[in-house]
């Protein structure tokens, strides 16, 4: 159900198990995180610079498939600790741009593969939220730090306590996520701007990634953060794009950047 298509330097992973909305058991993730691991060793080898993850049919992906799970002896700890979060981890450090495209059900830790992605496009029909309520479980795959951080505290219990799901629209306009289209249109717009990406400068693309990153983590302050922005910019003085972005500004003519 997971697939790993590598093509003019872009990386296609698909959730593509439409009939339960692309539902992830222990087997689908562990899959997953394969894929993601033999992605990142084709960047690693310079052959791909960005990478692209859809789901299948009419939903990005529903969450935990719990369609077999028996809550008496659910190892959910292992389920999500155990194989979730690393996976998460593997998506967040990726070695190139990644996109995301959101679409139908995003939920649980569908949610998750979303927070984990650089770079979010949604459909206008998207279905984002904390569906829980009904289930006597609670929000998981980093859906609290999100939503806190995001939309306040009181939106966020409200979302949780009511299961309420936001669409496309205004998850975005929450500051959710990056960008929405109408759903028609909303794959291809991924895929364009992936392939923008890889035609672009990867290294100085993955100091912002770094950044964002440890700002987000971290929180790092103004000045750290200028620091660690000055010495990012220093490193990539000694690249290939960087003198070809300045060559090409000072000739007048588009750069042309290898990823190095």
């Amino acid at each position: 159900m997971i697939e790993l298509e590598i093509a003019d330097g872009v990386a296609t992973v698909v959730l593509n198990a439409p009939e339960k909305r692309n539902a992830l058991d222990e087997t689908a993730v562990r899959a997953l995180d394969d894929a993601y691991a033999e992605a990142a060793r084709a960047a690693e080898a310079g052959e791909v610079r960005a990478l692209v993850l859809r789901g299948e049919g009419k939903g990005f992906c529903a969450g935990r498939d719990i369609s077999g799970v028996d809550p008496a002896d659910d190892d959910v700890l292992g389920y999500l600790g155990g194989l979730v979060t690393p996976l998460m981890q593997r998506m967040s450090a990726f070695p190139a741009p990644t996109f995301a495209v959101a679409h139908g059900a995003c939920l649980g830790v569908g949610l998750g593969l979303l927070i984990a992605s650089d770079i979010v496009y949604v459909a206008d029909d998207a279905k984002i939220g904390s569906p829980f309520a009904n289930l006597g479980a609670t929000l998981d795959s980093g859906g609290h730090a999100l939503f806190v951080d995001r939309l306040g505290a009181h939106k966020t219990m409200d979302l949780i306590v009511t299961g309420r799901l936001m669409s496309g629209d205004e998850a975005v306009a929450s500051g959710l996520f990056s960008r929405v289209f109408p759903a028609a249109e909303v794959q291809q717009a991924a895929v364009d701007a992936a392939r923008a990406a890889a035609a672009g400068a990867t290294a100085a693309f993955i100091a912002s990634k770094v950044l964002v990153a440890a700002l987000r983590d971290e929180r790092l302050g103004l000045w750290a953060s200028m620091d660690a922005e000055n010495r990012a910019q220093a490193a990539l003085c000694d690249t290939e794009d960087y003198r070809e972005g300045f060559a090409a500004f000072q000739q007048k003519r588009r750069p042309v950047f290898a990823g190095r």
